[in-house]
């Protein structure tokens, strides 16, 4: 029986050092009572807003990086606030239009209904709502994620496994829900558009007590629309609802519950093939899918919590979360397997019938206030958090002798369903975890700030996925965090910053112990400046990021043929990130980020080339004088060139010749318009890919499961909306 490691990582004892030195902190915060008015002051000069009541691009705090709300240059790591009035004035309808926007995001549509999300050339798998949640199972998204119930979407690159405990050192991205307003607020939107677009949301928002101590939100919407996809629909239904409860002057309740269904017709399993076997690249119309018309792929999504938030003395504040997320997931799909001779004939069909259930609970518990230490004022953050994560899921397939498929350009859908009567496999596991978190903002010098953190966090999984233990035990992982901050004056700070963060592994080594969790460490420099009152906000950052320790089969048990695994270096990135978003004028407001990654193997070579190493997105408004109410704008998202490796050729001249796919640089134009035709009425135009470019959406597959679907065409979108 494998023996649990022991405490892992003695190697960061330099770091655990100086982050252990948050923790006496507690001490000193109850000896030394800060002074109570400055500590009111900072407070509330850094009170958390929403950003639909603000109209602007740009956010006044975030938490996502801390449990305490840290203005712009108060982070030392970049971030992307996607804020509503953003994603209202482009359309941002789902969470892949909001990503596609944020600086350093790619998002890799593999098929219709499963994305999967790259930062800084590392898959996103820490998704979370109001800065709570666990990471995603299989590292991706399912259905098509609605943005009806956001504020704003806050997306925090690199490394961040003080909040998030285990993950990617890529992105965390967080979901910041609506909150109830004291004031009465309604708003009904209505779109139509291309494809038989229907689109429905209601918001509304007040008191439902006399008094104002108890108020509520409800936002419900629905979708239905047809595709530039053969045969593919998608029905959305979403609904929202919110109660806040003054208990008394300094408690605060919050219950919530949401739920989205996302029902596709024909949707893709896979996509097209991007190679013939000769080796030639296939070209298909934007229209062609391998779906089938009796596909469907069906998937809901519950999102419960319940938040309790107590003012202390002494301007603290504890909060207690408690947040299950459910998605379960039921569907029929039909895949076309391998290379299609140059004739368009020879790929197999590959039906399925796939159900998933994943259920994640988590509690987390913090408090967090300023204490007094040698005459100055810090902060102090600690916590505790407690998760479960429960994922089964079970493949069918058929044992009949299925009909050959024709060309892909004869393709109509026309296919008999099959009996689904073979066992496929499936999983059953189990993901518990308890991490304890601390975490301090010092503040060294009138313009020299430090923050420090550790997190401590005990991992047991156990059960099987498709034949694969999972099972694997860790005590006492350690993530710490260190930070500087340095103002140059008051409107531009210099930053560095180290993060961590960990990804369990169930492989065995040679002595048959669980391998340590792949080590996932981030290097940070930056400038961040504000502009115009602090209307405009600017990052240059360089990052590096690495990981240490990746599974690497090493040999085989004497006497077995089970393999046994070594740790070496994974992947390493270093680049730089530019940002810039803000009101410029009364008239103006701008979006605009760059990306250059360079990604490397252990060995130096360049390695995922389907992430773009140039990314750009640019998007503003401007507001027309002289015709009140008219405001037009722009969007454009352009990446370089990427490329996959797809094997080699089969038949024909080329025969044994590399297979490499390419997707040439490309750009896509969005355009829109918004007119305040009468009072409270608004009527917005959103045209997309006003160009008509043709492009691949992601090249992440390769190999045996080499495929990929084109982007949509250009199309509009009209919504008309009314806001009491």
């Amino acid at each position: 029986m494998p023996r649990i490691p022991e405490p892992l990582f003695r190697r960061k004892a330099l770091f655990t050092a100086i982050v252990c030195t948050t923790l006496p902190a507690f001490a000193s915060a109850q000896e030394n009572q800060p002074i109570t008015l400055e500590a009111l002051d900072v407070s509330a000069e850094r009170g958390e807003v929403s950003s639909e009541s603000t109209g602007s691009y740009t956010s006044g705090t975030t938490t996502t990086t801390m449990k305490m709300e840290l203005g712009h240059r108060e982070t030392p790591q970049a971030i992307t606030v996607v804020t509503r009035e953003q994603m209202d004035d482009f359309a941002q309808n789902d969470i892949n239009d909001v990503l596609e926007g944020t600086t350093g995001v790619t998002v890799e549509s593999v098929e219709t209904d499963r994305t999967y999300y790259t930062s800084r050339g590392f898959d996103i798998n820490n998704f979370q709502y109001d800065g709570v949640g666990l990471p995603a199972v299989y590292d991706n998204v399912q259905g098509e994620l609605d943005t009806a119930f956001f504020d704003r979407v806050e997306v925090v690159r690199g490394a961040n496994g003080l909040m998030t405990g285990s993950g990617n050192p890529s992105a965390t991205v967080n979901f910041i829900r609506k909150r109830p307003t004291a004031e009465t607020n309604a708003s009904v939107a209505v779109t139509g558009g291309s494809w038989d677009q229907k689109r429905i949301v209601g918001d509304v928002s007040g008191a439902v007590s006399e008094s104002g101590a108890i108020r509520g939100r409800v936002v419900a919407g629905y979708e239905d629309k047809d595709s530039y996809l053969d045969r593919y629909s998608n029905e959305k239904q979403m609904f929202y609802g919110v109660l806040e409860a003054d208990l008394t002057d300094t408690t605060l309740l919050t219950l919530g519950h949401s739920i989205q269904t996302s029902d596709t017709d024909s949707p893709l399993w896979g996509a097209l093939p991007l190679f013939y076997t000769d080796g030639t690249a296939t070209d298909f119309a934007r229209s062609t899918s391998t779906a089938s018309d009796w596909a469907y792929w069906d998937n809901t999504q519950h999102n419960s919590f319940v938040e309790l938030q107590q003012e202390l003395a002494g301007g603290w504040q504890a909060k207690g979360t408690v947040f299950r997320l459910e998605n379960d997931s039921e569907s029929e799909l039909f895949y076309w397997w391998g290379a299609p001779a140059p004739d368009g004939t020879g790929v197999t069909p590959f039906p399925s019938e796939y159900t998933l259930n994943t259920e994640q609970l988590m509690v987390d518990i913090y408090a967090t206030g300023p204490f007094s230490l040698a005459d100055r004022t810090h902060e102090l953050v600690l916590g505790a958090s407690w998760s479960r994560s429960e994922t089964t899921d079970k493949s069918l397939f058929t044992s009949e002798t299925l009909p050959p498929l024709p060309p892909l350009e004869q393709w109509t859908g026309d296919y008999p369903k099959p009996a689904f009567d073979s066992d496929g496999g499936g999983s059953d596991w189990t993901d518990r975890e308890t991490s304890t978190y601390a975490a301090a903002r010092w503040t060294l010098t009138d313009r020299l700030t430090a923050i420090t953190g550790l997190r401590l966090t005990w991992l047991d999984s156990e059960g099987t996925s498709y034949g694969l233990t999972k099972t694997t035990s860790y005590e006492a992982v350690e993530t710490p965090y260190a930070g500087l901050i340095y103002d140059l004056n008051d409107d531009h700070s210099v930053y560095a910053s180290y993060t961590e963060i960990f990804t369990p592994q169930a492989e065995l080594d040679i002595n048959r112990d669980r391998l340590d969790p792949i080590d996932g460490v981030n290097y940070e420099l930056g400038l961040k400046s504000e502009f115009a009152d602090d209307r405009v906000n600017t990052t240059i950052a360089l990052f590096q990021t690495e990981q240490q320790n990746v599974a690497e089969a090493a040999g085989t048990f004497p006497g077995t043929a089970d393999p046994y695994y070594r740790g070496i270096d994974g992947l390493q990135n270093e680049g730089v990130e530019l940002e810039f978003v803000g009101d410029v004028t009364d008239r103006i407001q701008l979006f605009a980020g760059y990306t250059y990654v360079n990604i490397e193997d252990a060995d130096g070579n360049s390695a995922r080339s389907f992430v773009p190493e140039h990314l750009a997105q640019l998007r503003g408004t401007w507001k027309v004088p002289g015709v009140e109410g008219l405001e037009v704008g722009s969007q454009v998202r352009w990446q370089s060139s990427i490329s996959q490796e797809q094997g080699e050729a089969t038949t024909g001249p080329n025969a044994g010749a590399k297979i490499v796919t390419e997707q040439e640089s490309y750009a896509v134009v969005d355009l829109m318009a918004s007119y305040d035709f009468a009072r409270d009425w608004n009527a917005t135009l959103n045209v997309n890919n006003v160009t008509d470019e043709k492009y691949i959406e992601s090249l992440k597959k390769f190999g045996a499961s080499a495929q990929g679907f084109y982007g949509a065409p250009a199309n509009a979108s009209l919504t008309v909306s009314w806001v009491y």
